[in-house]
Order: structure tokens, then C-alpha cells, then sequence
């Protein structure tokens, strides 16, 4: 058995007791974990684009309301995909994965979960995505259709450029076009704006969360922007946050006067600022606490479009 494997065969950056180390049945453990399951911020983080994206077309169209069933849809849409995009890229990196401490103990790495089943595992992920995607219209199809080629080259990388975290932005951004899609079956600018501070916005949190892994990727050549940026990282990450901040705000005046959401836009500003201010990159378990709190970025700012649509 590797080092750095559990006896339980609990992953070495998941949080400890969660609710997939205790309550799934050990049959469906190896998988789960595959899938990220016991990691819920990847999920969050991938439907966060598509709830503030449904809320902006609320916004420019209130007649129409908020679409209630499209933000559930999408969030089991998230779930799969993002369990999909995990297991490939776990297939994809295996022999990377052996290498890194923190990735070390992975279902395929540990010898839990054969390539084989992970690909077929993968289908069924895929699969659920796919009849997720039926219920829309052809806009949307499309579209999703086309972030297929995104999902593909993201695991490569790592490999060839030291701007992978872009092409995560690019990927886990898509929603913010999606959700517009749903509702209005064509794009415009405020949707593109949104996506492009999406964009913003993962390079930033994923440069962060790249953070843990910079020791281990220089030992094996694996790029990042938090290698790149060096001792910049806390300027460099504060630049990508803000120009999220800012496209985020255009692209809800464009629809909407603001009135309610501007005062609001404070409360993820104050999350993002608090995550730079306080960034630590050497001391362990820093850079993760901050990562995890873009789960409440993606929140308020849903939140705030809501607030302008409702009030």
C-alpha cells in the first residue's frame, strides 16, 4: 500500500469524519471519493456561476421570475459533472498524483478504484449529466455541449502552461453563460461580463488553492500560477479579485439600478478582501480555510442579485 494512504482509505485532504468516511457503505466509498463527494466545495463552487447567472436573467426580466426548477436541475448538473471532471482527471493523473503528498492516498494512487471502473464510474456521471442537459433548450444544449472540450484539455495543463488555473476559470465559469441561456435561449453582454468575472474570480481562489501543492510541483515539473506569481501571490490574487468584483457589478447594472444590489456586492467583497488579507502561504491549512470561503462568495453574491429581484 503507498504511503500516505489511510487504513480507511480516507483521503488525505478531506475533511476528517465526513459524511462520506462515516455514513457511505465501504462499497460506495472508493467512488465517492473519486467523485469529491466528501469534498463539497468543488460542486458548490461549479453551481455557484449558474445560480448567480439564473438571478441576473431574473433581474432583466422580471416578468419571467426566477426559475426555481433550472437552479435545481443545475445543481445536480454540478454535482455529476464535477464528479465526472474529478474522476477524469484522477485517471489522467494518476502517476502525478503518486507523487504528490497530498494527492498520494486518491482512490487509483491508493489502489482503491481500478482505471477501469473509474472510467466506467465516469460514464455514469456523464450520463446523468446528459439527461440533466434534455430538459433544456437547444441554446443551453449547445452550449454545454461545447464545455466538453474545456472539461478535456483542463488536465493536460498543468503540463504544458503555468496558466492552468485559467483554463479551470474557463471550465468551472461556464454556468454564468448557462443559466442565462436557460431563460432567454440566446447570450448578451451581461451574461459574458459575469462569465469573464467569473473567470476572474477562479483564477484567483484556485491560485490560492494551488498554494498547498508548490513544493511538490516544482520536485515534478507540474505548473501553476501560484509557482509563477512566487512572492507576488497576495497582490496578484487581490488584481484578479477585484476585476471580479468590478466585471460582476457591470454586468448586474446592466440589468438592473443597483440600488439594493451595490450596498450588497460589499458583504463577497469583504469575504474576497478578508481571504487576501489574511493569506499565509506557508502555514498549513491557510491557503484551504481560504479557499473554502468562496463557498460563501458565490452565496452573497447570488444573494444580492436575488435581494434587487425579490425587493
Amino acid at each position: 500500500m503507498p504511503s500516505g494512504h489511510h487504513k480507511s482509505g480516507a483521503v488525505a485532504d478531506a475533511h476528517r469524519g465526513n459524511w462520506v468516511d462515516r455514513y457511505a457503505p465501504e462499497m460506495v466509498k472508493p467512488y465517492a471519493r473519486l467523485a469529491r463527494w466528501d469534498r463539497p466545495i468543488g460542486f458548490w463552487l461549479l453551481f455557484w456561476p449558474c445560480a448567480f447567472s439564473l438571478a441576473l436573467a431574473a433581474l432583466a426580466s422580471p416578468a419571467r421570475g426566477f426559475d426555481w426548477g433550472t437552479l435545481i436541475l443545475m445543481l445536480i448538473g454540478a454535482i455529476a459533472m464535477r464528479g465526472a471532471g474529478c474522476t477524469l482527471n484522477d485517471i489522467i493523473d494518476a502517476d502525478l498524483d503518486a507523487k504528490v503528498t497530498r494527492t498520494r492516498s486518491r482512490p487509483i494512487p491508493s489502489g482503491d478504484v481500478t482505471k477501469g471502473q473509474a472510467a466506467l464510474f465516469l460514464s455514469g456521471q456523464l450520463l446523468v449529466s446528459f439527461v440533466i442537459l434534455l430538459q433544456f433548450n437547444f441554446a443551453t444544449i449547445a452550449l454545454c455541449v461545447a464545455s466538453l472540450v474545456l472539461v478535456g484539455i483542463y488536465p493536460f495543463m498543468k503540463r504544458i502552461t503555468w496558466w492552468p488555473q485559467l483554463f479551470l476559470g474557463l471550465a468551472f465559469s461556464w454556468g454564468a453563460l448557462v443559466g442565462w441561456t436557460s431563460q432567454t435561449g440566446s447570450l448578451g453582454w451581461p451574461p459574458v461580463l459575469l462569465y469573464l468575472g467569473s473567470i476572474l474570480w477562479v483564477i484567483g481562489y484556485d491560485t490560492i488553492y494551488a498554494l498547498q501543492d508548490v513544493d511538490d510541483d516544482a520536485l515534478i515539473g507540474v505548473k501553476s500560477t501560484a509557482r509563477l506569481f512566487g512572492k507576488q501571490v497576495k497582490p496578484a490574487v487581490a488584481a484578479f479579485y477585484v476585476g471580479a468584483l468590478v466585471l460582476w457589478a457591470i454586468a448586474a447594472l446592466m440589468v438592473g439600478d443597483g440600488r439594493i444590489f451595490a450596498p450588497l456586492l460589499i458583504v463577497p467583497a469583504v469575504i474576497l478582501g478578508w481571504q487576501v488579507a489574511t493569506l499565509e502561504p506557508k502555514e498549513r491549512g491557510n491557503a484551504l480555510a481560504r479557499f473554502k470561503a468562496n463557498q460563501w462568495v458565490g452565496l452573497t453574491l447570488t444573494l444580492a442579485m436575488l435581494a434587487e429581484f425579490f425587493l
